[in-house]
């Protein structure tokens, strides 16, 4: 049975917020809000969490992975950004956008790209999510929680919690979510392509 922490979307309590990054540290899934409905996620270097989030999500392990980071010193550390990207993600941080960049051999291998060796990074518009990642200290391992059949990212954490409640460690209740996906931008190649056009402008991107 999962935990189910009621966090106040404006001032989020830090003891809840101690408390989840604790269970994360210990190998929980956790369920959490972001700008474009909730996430699920779990330390990067943790395999087995990793695995229950493919199950859960009925994806592959070739699936498309995100680091979700705090800001953009984290950002570089994982991945490799010249000069022009840098500008340009640095300016629409924080924010409903994905960036796809070359990893860094800070990566584990098995959230890159298999064939590319890219990894999906982004720094979150949302007050809790930056708030649990600052706790954490390091990013998290996220992909949006679209269920299997469904094509959105769930947005209601009480239909969450009757869904997953024996299936992750720790369900964040930030209130009910909009549902718009993240716009990505790959970035990987020197030049920006538009990968999905989601809340995000893509035309501050040229």
């Amino acid at each position: 049975m999962s935990q189910f922490f009621y966090v106040h979307p404006d001032n989020p309590q830090q003891r809840l917020l101690r408390q989840a990054c604790d269970m994360i540290r210990s190998g929980a899934v956790v369920v959490y809000p972001t700008d474009s409905g909730y996430a699920i996620g779990c330390q990067m270097e943790d395999k087995q969490a990793m695995e229950q989030i493919c199950r859960i999500r009925n994806i592959g392990k070739d699936h498309n992975f995100t680091l979700m980071c705090r800001d953009m010193s984290e950002l570089s550390v994982y991945a490799k950004v010249d000069n022009q990207a840098f500008r340009a993600i640095k300016n629409n941080t924080p924010g409903p956008y994905t960036f796809v960049l070359k990893a860094t051999k800070e990566v584990p291998k098995r959230l890159q790209n298999p064939k590319r060796r890219t990894i999906g990074l982004r720094v979150p518009d949302n007050i809790i999510a930056l708030a649990l990642l600052e706790e954490l200290g390091e990013p998290l391992m996220s992909t949006s929680l679209i269920l299997p059949n469904e094509t959105m990212a769930e947005s209601d954490p009480e239909a969450i919690r009757d869904k997953l409640e024996k299936q992750v460690g720790v369900i964040i209740h930030g209130g009910f979510l909009g549902e718009q996906p993240t716009t990505v931008m790959d970035m990987s190649d020197g030049e920006f392509v538009l990968v999905r056009e989601g809340s995000g402008d893509p035309s501050v991107f040229g």
